[in-house]
């Protein structure tokens, strides 16, 4: 499943950066996220809760960061394992450009899943994703720019493939 989008942040670039470097701010703002710590420069850990109808489990893995280009680009990098739901892996490249006094950020994701989230299908799945890209966005872009964002998630533009 490959993922591409752009999202107006209202914040200038060293500053949303910083905060897609700040564990803190990335764990308020990851959906149903459980933990997220710094283990060396360039990798974090993650515990994030995933529920996809009467099943739920916790994903547990790493995320690493490779081509970092401060304060301009670089590539996350993630795998996890979620027991009965199985596995998840994948990448995404991140650019944030600068225009005027917000930032664009644009990303290119793709993914990987096996066990039972392979299973219940691309669709299901690619909608839960938006939804979650969404949400992820709307309270990051509140983060960071310290104004409320569109409640809906309107201000994310995301095409799944």
């Amino acid at each position: 499943m490959n993922v591409t989008g752009e999202e107006r942040i209202a914040a200038h670039r060293d500053r949303v950066w910083a905060g897609l470097n700040d564990a803190e701010i990335l764990k308020r703002c990851i959906p149903h996220c459980k933990s997220l710590e710094w283990q060396s420069e360039h990798e974090l850990a993650a515990v994030i809760r995933i529920k996809l109808g009467p099943v739920a489990s916790n994903f547990s893995g790493t995320i690493t960061l490779s081509n970092v280009n401060a304060p301009a680009s670089y590539r996350l990098s993630a795998a996890g394992k979620g027991g009965i739901l199985g596995f998840a892996q994948g990448a995404a490249d991140v650019q944030l450009i600068e225009d005027g006094d917000e930032t664009i950020l644009r990303y290119v994701a793709a993914a990987e899943l096996g066990g039972r989230l392979a299973q219940l299908g691309a669709k299901l799945i690619g909608s839960a994703t938006q939804r979650l890209a969404a949400r992820f966005f709307s309270d990051f872009n509140d983060a960071v720019s310290g104004q409320p964002s569109k409640p809906d998630g309107a201000s994310v533009a995301a095409k799944l493939t």
